[in-house]
């Protein structure tokens, strides 16, 4: 029998269609998921997102020779970097730069080379005036200044900050000077592409880049700490540096790392920096207003205890004598809850708030006593570069409730640093006491009970005298290192 077969013919016609329409169609893709950087806003403008750029060339290219290279000299010798947060070698030893990092720069900060990068800064007009770090040029005996086209300048400074680590220097301009702009820190996002340019580890202009981490960072390096987080590589030599967007304006100031982190740097935001930089350019210093009380953040107990509601608030803990806020009636135990008509929902926001204030500044506090919202008209006066503390004396009882107490003594005034506080030290707490179990700790100073302000034993007491079996107590404490708490138990 003979088997027929049909033969299948295939038309290339179609096959080239679809062909044309899958090319069609990752073309689309493309575009869509890589858009250029020069046609990033007009892309965000039509509502898309804007991804990793083609390229940082044109940005590089444009704003690096305004990014300068800082070479600071001390008594003849190179100044190392001083900044606190540059901890520790680059290299680790089983790293293979180690070996040629320690034999130029590590073990001999006597012997350094004349020629030591030490910092980066950037040029912010035609007249040659420099941002850079604090750090990389106090205490300087000779600065120099040099450009990427390698001209050379002597610099001299016109004015520092080290509260926030910043600083200005001037050298002589030709009139031929690359600037480089001042953005809007406040308007970055986290995710934003980002470029930091700078002098790492001495090698000249050097690019690097990534994305806003995160903003308003807190890393304990001094009181007005607002930091922008970033993931681009930040190593000795970036400090002073230039923190640019897509757009090529300056976000932040390159100042820091954290030891051992890796893809962690922080920047200062431009915004900050702005007044600061003016001040210094006008004045040679910079002042800050000032209220005259100590604060710290409402914690949901304290809230609790307050009836503070909402999310704004600033316990006052102490006024000092003399000063505009104890002028203008400000007592202890407010709870500030807007400055000028703005709430401040913690205590870094207030402190930023009126130190950005000009000294003589009219400025109205909105505070909350007793329950009731009061209104002060406040003249803010110049932040004291040093507060003084005023200390006071007394003995040693136990008392229920499984806690042991102290009047303050010399010594425990010395011994837990105090500054004219009043109140109880505990001294012990029993275990499994009802003093254990509410959380009372060794070192805490008991202030009030319900409201009530004990200054030493007897008077402790006799307020727990009054209490019946079995009602609450609460207990308004400061705790060191942590500021106040509040607690209740039962007796």
């Amino acid at each position: 029998m003979k088997v027929m077969t049909r033969k299948r013919t295939f038309s290339s016609a179609p096959m080239a269609l679809s062909l044309a329409f899958l090319i069609a169609a990752l073309f689309t893709i493309t575009s869509i998921y890589s858009i250029p950087a020069t046609h990033a806003a007009t892309a965000e403008n039509q509502g898309h997102v804007r991804w990793v750029p083609d390229n940082f060339s044109e940005l590089a290219a444009k704003y690096s020779p305004a990014v300068v290279n800082i070479r600071s000299e001390k008594n003849g010798k190179p100044l190392m970097e001083a900044n606190p947060h540059f901890r520790g070698r680059p290299f680790n030893k089983n790293e293979p730069f180690h070996d040629f990092f320690e034999k130029f720069f590590g073990g001999r900060p006597n012997q350094g080379f004349k020629q030591r990068s030490l910092g980066s800064g950037f040029i912010i007009d035609q007249s040659g005036f420099i941002v850079t770090n604090n750090h990389v040029v106090e205490g300087a005996d000779k600065i120099k200044v040099i450009l990427k086209d390698e001209r050379e300048f002597d610099a001299e400074v016109k004015g520092r900050d080290p509260n926030t680590d910043l600083a200005l220097i001037k050298i002589k301009s030709d009139g031929k000077l690359p600037t480089i702009q001042f953005g809007n820190s406040d308007n970055v996002k986290v995710g934003e592409w980002v470029m930091a340019i700078g002098n790492p580890f001495g090698l000249e202009h050097t690019v690097t880049v990534g994305i806003i981490s995160a903003k308003g960072r807190v890393i304990g390096s001094g009181p007005y700490d607002d930091f922008i987080q970033i993931d681009a590589s930040i190593n000795p030599g970036n400090s002073g540096g230039p923190l640019i967007n897509m757009e090529g304006k300056v976000v932040g100031i390159n100042t820091a790392i954290i030891a051992g982190g890796q893809g962690i740097g922080f920047a200062i935001p431009v915004n900050m920096a702005k007044g600061i930089i003016e001040q210094l350019q006008t004045k040679g210093e910079v002042t800050r207003g000032w209220l005259g009380i100590g604060i710290q953040d409402l914690s949901k107990e304290l809230k609790a205890y307050y009836g503070v509601k909402g999310d704004a608030g600033v316990l006052v803990t102490k006024v000092f004598p003399g000063d505009p806020a104890e002028k203008a009636g400000i007592h202890a135990k407010d709870i500030i809850l807007a400055v000028n008509g703005k709430k401040v929902d913690s205590s870094r926001e207030l402190s930023l708030t009126i130190a950005e204030s000009a000294v003589g500044r009219k400025t109205q506090l909105l505070v909350l006593r007793d329950g009731a919202e009061k209104t002060f008209a406040i003249e803010l006066g110049k932040r004291p570069e040093t507060m003084t503390a005023v200390q006071s004396p007394e003995v040693q009882k136990k008392n229920p409730l499984g806690i042991a107490v102290s009047n303050l003594t010399p010594e425990i005034i010395g011994q837990f640093r105090l500054q004219a506080e009043k109140g109880i030290m505990v001294v012990g707490v029993e275990p499994d006491s009802k003093g254990e179990e509410a959380g009372v700790q060794p070192g805490d100073l008991i202030k009030e009970i319900n409201h009530q302000g004990v200054n030493n034993v007897d008077q402790y007491l006799k307020a727990l005298e009054k209490f019946k079996e079995g009602e609450p107590i609460s207990l308004y404490m400061l705790r060191s290192n942590r500021g106040y708490v509040a607690i209740t138990l039962t007796k």
